[in-house]
């Protein structure tokens, strides 16, 4: 797979801003559910020319819904998807997720 292939959206939430503040900053990714730490590091150094140091990768399970219509209550659920939390080397930022 290609790198822009593997890493599909940053997470940008309040947890994951407060992440990539401090020294050793940690970026949040949504990655491609058939990529590995060592795709989605290799993805993030090809991407962002950063150094990235470490990668931690989860399952995050969709999160059931429900909708009211005349027929009744109908039950879904949102689709699950795979999250890396990338460290990259002191110093690094990734400019285009700073908003720099």
């Amino acid at each position: 797979m290609r790198a822009d292939q593997i890493i599909l959206a940053p997470v940008l939430t309040e947890k994951s801003n407060l992440d990539r503040e401090g020294e050793t900053k940690k970026y949040t990714f949504k990655v491609d559910p058939r990529a590995n730490k060592i795709q989605v590091m290799r993805a993030v150094e090809e991407l962002f020319s950063v150094k990235a140091l470490s990668c931690n990768v989860s399952i995050v399970k969709g999160k059931p819904k429900f909708t009211r219509t005349k027929s009744g209550v109908r039950a879904g659920s949102t689709t699950p998807w795979k999250k890396a939390i990338v460290t990259v080397a002191k110093g690094d930022s990734i400019s285009a997720i700073e908003g720099v």
